[in-house]
């Protein structure tokens, strides 16, 4: 059997998705550690944070720096870059393309665009822009699961005529399988046949790994995780995960495992992310986490039971 080399890129996505666990509270040192480590890894990209305009955004000055990335910081936190680059999202709405330089003057390599299927089209007018100037792009459709096919014919046609990189299948609320993926990517194929495809994978149901990994054999090049899986709710496909069992690759798992030892497994034990009930159940109704994240910020964080009766009756009245 000949190995060929597999043609997955990994984006590792633990200080932006991650952030929206702990508010984006990293330490400068924290980042620089975790950099150097993906870098040692050969993982292709970090995405450092959010690219957004504070001025845009209520409650901006509560957040910790990587919730607005600005380009003279990222200077100083990452002096020296490696091989790894540099990614930020950015999310329609929330940004002002006046606060993006040219990819010559800073210090981002990839613009990643995350929008609503409602919003394709100022998603696209914001890829073009940030291509313009230099960039790598890619846009993320989010929370697929809930995405009417009419709708989803009428962006392709959009995508096509774009300048756009990469195409990303986001299961938002972490309630796909493996044939859901199957077909998405499929579809994507069909559809876009001269774009590249990206998957971005969350762990409400245990299955971010294996669904990641199935994009990965259907030909989906970019692989969205974090380290310990640390994201939103349930958090992502763990990236020691995809290290240590893409085959064809030249990953190395010992520094990922030194940046988890030093950095990750204390802060798991402050912070809350992962595998956990009410994700699970929202994930299984295929809803967005937010009412589950509100449940374990209670007293009642462990009423399951109750919390899936709420969900699921009808004609439940929540209290006034």
């Amino acid at each position: 059997m000949k190995t060929m080399t597999n043609h997955s890129k990994i984006v590792d996505c633990t200080i932006r998705d991650g952030g929206l666990v702990n508010n984006w509270d990293f330490s400068v040192e924290f980042v620089q550690k975790l950099y150097e480590s993906l870098n040692e890894a050969g993982v292709e990209y970090m995405e450092v944070g959010y690219k957004n305009s504070p001025k845009l955004l209520k409650g901006a000055d509560k957040a910790g720096p990587w919730r607005f990335l600005n380009d003279d910081f990222l200077r100083k936190v990452i002096p020296q870059k490696g091989n790894t680059k540099l990614s930020a999202l950015v999310d329609i709405g929330r940004v002002d393309e006046n606060d993006i330089l040219p990819r010559s003057e800073s210090m981002l390599d990839l613009i990643r665009v995350a929008c609503y299927i409602k919003d394709v089209d100022k998603g696209l007018e914001l890829v073009r822009i940030f291509h313009e100037r230099g960039y790598e792009t890619t846009l993320n459709i989010m929370a697929l699961s809930n995405v009417m096919e009419n709708e989803l014919l009428e962006a392709f046609e959009m995508i096509n005529e774009s300048v756009v990189d990469v195409v990303y299948i986001v299961d938002s609320y972490g309630s796909l399988d493996h044939s859901d993926i199957k077909y998405l990517v499929e579809k994507f194929k069909l559809h876009l046949p001269n774009k590249r495809l990206g998957v971005h994978t969350h762990n409400n149901m245990q299955l971010a790994f294996s669904n990641t990994l199935i994009a990965s054999e259907l030909g989906v090049e970019l692989l969205d995780a974090s380290v310990y899986g640390m994201g939103r709710a349930a958090g992502n496909c763990p990236t020691e995960l995809l290290i240590a069992h893409l085959k064809g690759t030249k990953y190395k798992l010992r520094p990922v495992l030194d940046a988890l030892e030093q950095l990750l497994v204390p802060l798991r034990e402050k912070e809350e992310w992962g595998y956990i009930l009410p994700y699970m159940i929202t994930g299984h109704l295929d809803e967005h986490p937010r009412s589950a994240m509100a449940l374990r910020n209670s007293d009642d964080k462990d009423r399951v039971v109750d919390f899936y009766d709420t969900l699921t009756t009808p004609e439940v009245n929540f209290d006034k």
